[in-house]
């Protein structure tokens, strides 16, 4: 049955500040306001106050997260608040990313290279789904959400109803798995293929882990449709009827080869004519062989490397019309709610400029022609003809909300546990080093958590290795890690199976770190954007969640953005101590549960998961002395033993055998990086994303 309201469970009840913003904002909303900012600091419970307005309105929402590690955390959040409504996640499916480009002073030629995340690419699809069935859809995204998905009107024209004693052949059936880019495999079925065997087809749908679809044909007639385990084979329920959607939301409704190829001739052909006129004859040939190479692949495997140049070919768009996204997967009346907003609206607005200016040096050095400057995200302009009302969430707003003329803002500062902002205390740059190890120990013997933030990817990993050698439980966490890995690292820092946490940009907006009792700024008076007095507020913020917290900030002179932070957080302090005092509220530090694994909240892993097992620790030893290989082939040969329990009808162990898989893989993609479990090769991508 679709659930078309939303239901908020949760014991809480707005507190503090929250009530009249949440009655604020609902009003400010329901008069058709544009544009409305939440101003609330950090730890006053910005996502409970968001979580309110959406169950309150009743309508479908959409927030962007800055990054892949807070959109994670607020996924998490809205599903615990909504566990009965469809709360998903949108973000970039790609695990590696290098974009093709071009280095004209060097004469450098990059080809694109990917890995894409499977699980990730599930949620994508699970995503889009939601919205076409039902109105309480959530969608946590990263501003992957921005960047070309496929139409969702070509989309929807594919999807394929299925009912039970329909009268279709096999054979018509098998056809229009195709047509939706379903494709045939009859030894090995994985996500997005089907199998036939006699009168049943098995399909696996491309939104789902552990389910298939089971079609049973008599004659010419549907005579059964089931859900089935994926290992087993068992039978999990009968349906009279459901609907499979395209395994790829890159669907083009254009299958004229011969059109498509006409058009990029006849395009080659004017740009050609230009690059002569110019006496650029060596971009001539170079265009000319790269794109009749092109064609020549198109014509006779309907596919080439880098197809996503040839999008609007492919789906027939207008020169510079702008591509469709999971905005246009949206009713009309959804709100948008920007989390984090200061840095996020300046990373929607860049990622246009950034992708057009790379792929122009392209198209100008004769590497593509001029149409693949049409496979872009959308501009900011353009995002905002997408969005209807849009609530900008921060604790510190940038340009962009200030200079709106027709902005509301709407304070939430004080916090409903009565926690004071930490008070901020300056130490000398000369033997950062060595003291800030004396005020970790303090902290960790008192049972804290502590994040440090570098100004280096070098230095966080240099300090990482000298904390460590001095016998401290320390990881480090910035962008090279892979985007799962980083939530596993600060869930283990919840948890305590480490201590110290140092990053750079990382420990900034919206992290949620209750344990953590000291935050360290290095070299706060480097003048810069990552000690920008916005920086550093945020900063400051990650130490407001516990009562024993505090803030040290390594410096020599007081910074303007130094002064501009302390002053904002000592204005705080006398708001929420003046409440407190009024109320009689003694501070309390947050008391907030370690969310799951984001891999159990979404079905990537199981309950039978267990890292403590003894299978787990011999791998952990092994991975410790870096004998990767013994841990590989623990794995494939416990894959033939499952397939060997499945033959024989023992699925109890074939299902242990599963879990043990899945937790091996987990367990090398944590520790050694490697990401064969989730990667896999992409025959067509229809869009050009940065691994925000």
């Amino acid at each position: 049955m679709t659930i078309n309201s939303f239901k908020l469970a949760t014991a809480l009840t707005p507190q503090g500040d929250q009530p009249r913003a949440i009655e604020q904002l609902c009003a400010r909303i329901a008069a058709g306001g544009r544009h409305t900012t939440l101003l609330g600091v950090t730890g006053s419970g910005k996502t409970f106050t968001m979580a309110n307005v959406i169950a309150k309105l009743g309508r479908p929402a959409l927030v962007v997260a800055p990054n892949k590690t807070l959109a994670a955390q607020l996924f998490s959040e809205f599903k615990e608040f909504f566990p009965d409504n469809a709360v998903e996640y949108f973000i970039s499916y790609y695990d590696y990313f290098q974009p093709e480009a071009y280095v004209p002073s060097s004469d450098t030629y990059i080809a694109k290279d990917s890995a894409i995340n499977d699980d990730i690419d599930r949620m994508r699809h699970k995503a889009t789904r939601s919205l076409f069935e039902r109105r309480d859809v959530i969608v946590v995204a990263s501003v992957s959400c921005i960047y070309g998905l496929g139409s969702p009107q070509k989309y929807a024209k594919l999807v394929l109803p299925i009912k039970t004693h329909e009268k279709v052949s096999r054979e018509i059936f098998m056809r229009r798995l195709i047509d939706i880019q379903y494709g045939r495999n009859d030894t090995s079925l994985t996500r997005g293929n089907f199998r036939v065997r006699g009168d049943t087809i098995d399909i696996y749908p491309a939104h789902q882990r552990d389910e298939m679809l089971r079609i049973e044909f008599f004659g010419d007639e549907i005579d059964r449709v089931a859900l089935v385990d994926s290992l087993t084979g068992e039978t999990i329920r009968v349906v009279d009827e459901l609907t499979l959607y395209p395994s790829s939301h890159y669907v083009a409704d254009r299958t004229d080869v011969k059109l498509i190829v006409k058009e990029v001739l006849e395009d080659l052909g004017v740009r050609l004519r230009e690059l002569r006129a110019m006496g650029k004859m060596d971009l001539y040939v170079r265009l000319e062989q790269r794109v009749m190479h092109d064609v020549e692949l198109l014509e006779h495997l309907g596919f080439c490397p880098g197809i996503e140049n040839y999008s609007r070919y492919l789906t027939g768009a207008k020169p510079g019309q702008p591509p469709p996204t999971l905005l246009d997967y949206f009713p009309k009346d959804f709100i948008t709610f920007i989390d984090e907003s200061h840095i996020t609206v300046p990373q929607i607005g860049g990622m246009f400029r950034g992708d057009r200016s790379r792929k122009q040096v392209l198209v100008d050095f004769g590497f593509r022609l001029p149409s693949a400057l049409d496979n872009r995200p959308l501009n900011f302009d353009e995002f905002l003809a997408r969005t209807g009302q849009l609530v900008h969430v921060t604790a510190t707003p940038g340009n962009y909300e200030l200079a709106l003329p027709d902005n509301l803002f709407v304070e939430q500062i004080i916090r409903p546990t009565g926690l004071i902002d930490p008070k901020i205390t300056i130490k000398p740059v000369h033997g950062q080093v060595d003291q800030l190890y004396g005020l970790m120990r303090s902290a960790v013997e008192k049972g804290g958590r502590v994040l440090v933030t570098a100004l280096t990817k070098r230095m966080a990993e240099d300090l990482t290795k000298y904390y460590s050698d001095m016998g401290m439980r320390v990881r480090w966490l910035h962008s090279g890690v892979e985007s799962l890995e980083r939530i596993d690292i600060l869930r283990d820092l919840r948890r305590g199976v480490f201590d110290i946490l140092i990053g750079i940009n990382l420990l900034r907006e919206g992290l949620d770190l209750p344990e953590v009792t000291l935050v360290a700024v290095m070299d706060a008076d480097k003048e810069g954007f990552l000690r920008s007095a916005r920086s550093l507020i945020q900063i400051v913020g990650r130490a407001a969640r516990n009562v024993d917290s505090q803030v040290i900030f390594f410096a020599d002179r007081i910074t303007d953005s130094m002064k501009t932070c302390i002053d904002e957080t000592d204005r705080r302090r006398r708001i929420q101590t003046d409440h407190n005092t009024k109320h009689g509220i003694t501070p309390k530090t947050i008391i907030k549960s370690v969310a799951e694994d984001l891999r159990k909240v979404y079905g990537l892993a199981t309950d039978g998961d267990d890292f403590d097992s003894p299978a787990m620790k011999k791998a952990i030893s092994l991975l410790a002395k870096r004998d990767v290989a013994t841990v590989e082939k623990t794995i494939r040969d416990r894959t033939k033993e499952m397939q060997n329990f499945a033959a024989a009808l023992d699925f109890e162990k074939a299902a242990e055998a599963r879990d043990d898989i899945r937790s091996l893989k987990d367990l090398l993609l944590k520790y050694s990086g490697s990401d064969d479990a989730l990667s896999e090769s992409s025959s067509i991508s229809g869009s050009n994303e940065a691994d925000e």
